[in-house]
């Protein structure tokens, strides 16, 4: 079997060492690592499959080489910068910024939804949003079944998905210290506040939702809206997601619908306190869905609570996947 070599871009940060901690688990045929980061954490030692590596600093030359595969965690101000010399190298990135989201070169891509896109990629892919990407699966499923109308995102999203500075200042229950992150305390609070507010009124993470939503579908025609919060809880996404749908459906086959996605586990048991928790998302790959039922609203529709681990499914894991996806495709 042919061995890969594979750069990790932005190693020292929370993705990036989930990516190591991936990586390790699912011992793919990769022979040689490589770890980039900033000159100040240059010379930091990480150990891989108990093999020790040493922090790089990044430069245009890092890239020189040759790599089959590189994973940016680094942020879009790096991913526009060194993605195209590393893709311009011969090398597949796979980009967990925003920078390349909505590129119409660029796909975008949740494995166990359209990975068929990453075989068409220019070698850029990129890896959605993470809370776009827990939301794909059950949609996917109910899309291919009952073609989707509507779709409303009300979020509940870990200070993790912020940062080391978010996790800091959730830290800080006291307020004794100055907020490194967020502009209001997040300990104890909720802010409906998730990156930049955009002229009409949305803020930036809610528009990736929406847009984002629609290339992966394939439904440029898609109505989506959303609201995205940031929610005192250290790790896992939680989202509320309204349905509405063309077709009319039975409960019984939805259901099962859901039961038989990839990766997609069902928790729905509310007479036995059964339902997807971020403290028990936490440290998975899969996405968790429960709550289901009817919207008696509408003609057809559905609510769904949907659960997944940010950090991991939201980011590394994902990431990951589209690598060992193209590896199986080249083997």
């Amino acid at each position: 079997m042919k061995k890969f070599k594979l750069a990790i871009v932005g190693a020292t940060g929370l993705v990036g060492r989930s990516v190591i901690q991936v990586l390790e688990e699912k011992k793919l045929p990769i022979q040689t690592y490589s770890l980039f980061a900033s000159k100040k954490s240059a010379g930091t030692v990480f150990s891989i499959l108990g093999k020790n590596y040493t922090i790089e600093e990044l430069t245009q030359k890092s890239f020189d080489c040759g790599f089959d595969f590189a994973v940016f965690c680094a942020g879009g101000e790096i991913s526009k910068k060194y993605a195209p010399i590393a893709a311009n190298k011969g090398c597949i990135v796979v980009d967990n910024s925003s920078y390349f989201r909505m590129d119409d070169n660029v796909p975008l891509v949740v494995p166990e939804v359209n990975m068929e896109d990453a075989f068409g990629h220019h070698g850029i892919i990129a890896n959605p949003n993470c809370s776009t990407i827990q939301a794909m699966l059950p949609l996917k499923a109910l899309e291919d079944k009952y073609h989707i109308k509507r779709v409303v995102y009300s979020t509940y999203q870990a200070v993790s998905g912020a940062g080391k500075d978010a996790l800091d200042d959730l830290e800080n229950k006291n307020h004794s210290k100055a907020l490194k992150k967020f502009p209001h305390p997040i300990y104890n609070n909720c802010l409906p506040h998730i990156d930049v507010f955009m002229e009409n009124g949305y803020s930036k993470e809610e528009l990736k939702m929406i847009h984002e939503t629609k290339k992966i579908l394939h439904r440029p025609d898609l109505k989506v809206t959303a609201t995205t919060v940031r929610v005192p809880v250290t790790n896992s996404h939680s989202e509320s997601i309204n349905v509405e749908f063309e077709k009319d459906f039975e409960m019984n086959d939805l259901i099962h619908t859901l039961k038989c996605f990839p990766n997609l586990i069902l928790q729905d048991n509310p007479s036995s306190n059964l339902y997807p928790m971020a403290i028990t998302a936490n440290g998975h790959d899969e996405v968790f869905v429960g709550r289901v039922r009817r919207d008696e609203s509408v003609k057809s529709g559905i609510n769904l609570w949907v659960v997944a681990d940010n950090i991991r499914k939201g980011a590394a894991s994902n990431a990951i996947q589209i690598v060992e996806k193209l590896i199986e495709k080249n083997s």
